[in-house]
């Protein structure tokens, strides 16, 4: 559905705004509702005119999200766990005892940056080889226990999934990830028609063009060059997933925060920055010298939003981000799916729903589609949680405190239901009935009265 002319207008100006204020040479932005690229402007001029959606920028950081997806690709493939120490298939580097996992999520505790020269500025030939990129002192920084952004930590990532294939990582990303999605105008280096890169002098309307360099062994940490039609295309994966590529429940996985969100609700999953806020926007930013970059997805709103500029500094793409999905989802909200019936009853499922009892507290199941069981708390508050059936009868958690979780429903000799098994806790039909199947057992005496 196309967007009305009135939210059009609104994500022009937006856009205009930023361009304008941020003194960019040029700017561009699409914005992508249900799988489909619903708007998309561009302003400035590259080459004399406005950028289109095939225009190419430099999405910088927005890369390592790439990486991330190439290293979920053998996760789920099973040629690595994410708990592996790096010397595992990667060794001889100064983060050989850091896990996968923690290089994902920055919390390895290694350096922001390589040792000199500015690896952003510099031919990656001055860094020939992978113990090039930290040199001998990884910077302890709370191994596991800290966020601290790393780029040379995922220029290690990069280098573990080029070992691991045998292959160079540029031909393993367009191989595993570029065409599977379409993406054909996503390259390790610019391919006309591109923006130049700029800086912009900061008390004159002056311009000094910006070095593009191949950062080598750096490039999984911010070489990647889109357009607002690839990288949207590349936002509706993130979104839905892609059998081909990934699935959504590993996709899921990688928007959960590692670490312990902010203040300001922001923190980091795998390879994604999880921003918070109203719409539980999830994506990355990115910048390198000329360029600047933004991809957010919501997946309550259905909405995602990708911008660029070819300027060092001075527009706000995190914020003009966050305006175009908020003018969007507050002028035209996401209509609910609609309710629909399950389309035959099952009466084994049926007999589950209703009234449960962790000891005294009620709970109720609620049976939904996909046979798809609902655990919600009747009392002022309780642990919720959706489970999805198992192959062998059970059910695994969804989402909140029981995610992973293992729901079982017991039985006894003459196949009725006694209670229900939620992680060893005991659900009964009854609070604390029958005694036979509460732990620790019953008072005899049973329920009374008074307060002795």
């Amino acid at each position: 559905m196309d967007l009305l002319p009135t939210t059009r207008r609104v994500l022009d100006h937006r856009l205009a705004r930023t361009q304008t204020e941020g003194r960019a040479p040029s700017v561009a932005a699409g914005l992508v509702r249900d799988g489909a690229l619903v708007w998309s402007r561009g302003r400035g001029s590259v080459d004399g005119a406005a950028p289109t959606t095939d225009t190419q920028y430099r999405i910088g950081s927005i890369t390592k999200t790439f990486v991330a997806v190439l290293v979920l690709r053998l996760r789920d493939a099973g040629r690595l766990d994410l708990l592996d120490p790096l010397e595992t298939h990667l060794p001889g580097t100064a983060a050989d005892d850091r896990t996968v996992l923690q290089l994902l999520s920055h919390t390895a505790g290694v350096a922001s940056e390589t040792p000199p020269p500015w690896w952003e500025r510099t031919d990656g030939a001055v860094r020939p080889a992978v113990t090039d990129l930290l040199g001998a002192d990884p910077a302890e920084q709370l191994t596991g226990r800290r966020f601290h952004y790393s780029n040379p930590g995922f220029a290690l990532l990069g280098a573990m999934v080029a070992r691991l294939h045998d292959r160079p990582f540029g031909e393993v990303l367009q191989s595993e990830v570029l065409d599977p999605l379409g993406l054909r105008r996503t390259t390790l280096m610019p391919v006309a028609p591109h923006a130049l890169g700029w800086a912009v002098h900061p008390w004159a309307d002056l311009l000094l063009p910006e070095p593009t360099h191949d950062a080598g062994l750096m490039a999984p940490a911010g070489q990647l060059w889109s357009t607002v039609g690839d990288l949207s295309r590349f936002a509706s994966f993130l979104l839905v997933g892609d059998d081909r590529v990934l699935p959504l429940t590993t996709l899921e996985e990688m928007r959960e925060p590692v670490v312990p969100a902010g203040a300001d609700g922001s923190g980091y999953g795998l390879g994604l920055q999880t921003r918070g806020g109203p719409y539980g926007l999830v994506g990355h930013g990115g910048s390198m010298p000329g360029f600047l970059a933004g991809l957010d997805v919501s997946a309550e709103a259905g909405l995602a939003v990708v911008a660029f500029a070819n300027a060092t500094s001075g527009p706000d793409l995190g914020a003009l981000v966050e305006d175009l999905v908020d003018a969007v989802a507050t002028a035209e909200p996401r209509e609910p799916e609609p309710w629909a019936p399950l389309p035959d009853a099952d009466p084994e499922l049926l007999a589950l729903t209703g009234p449960w009892y962790w000891g005294a507290a009620p709970f109720a199941v609620r049976l939904q589609a996909d046979r798809h069981l609902e655990l919600v708390t009747l009392g002022s508050r309780g642990r919720e949680s959706r489970f999805r059936p198992a192959a062998d009868g059970r059910w695994t958690g969804l989402d909140a405190y029981y995610r992973g979780e293992t729901l079982t429903v017991v039985r006894d000799a003459g196949g009725d239901v006694t209670h229900l098994d939620l992680g060893s806790f005991v659900l009964t039909r009854q609070p604390y009935g029958p005694a036979e199947v509460v732990p620790g057992g019953v008072d005899p005496a049973g329920w009374r009265g008074g307060g002795r």
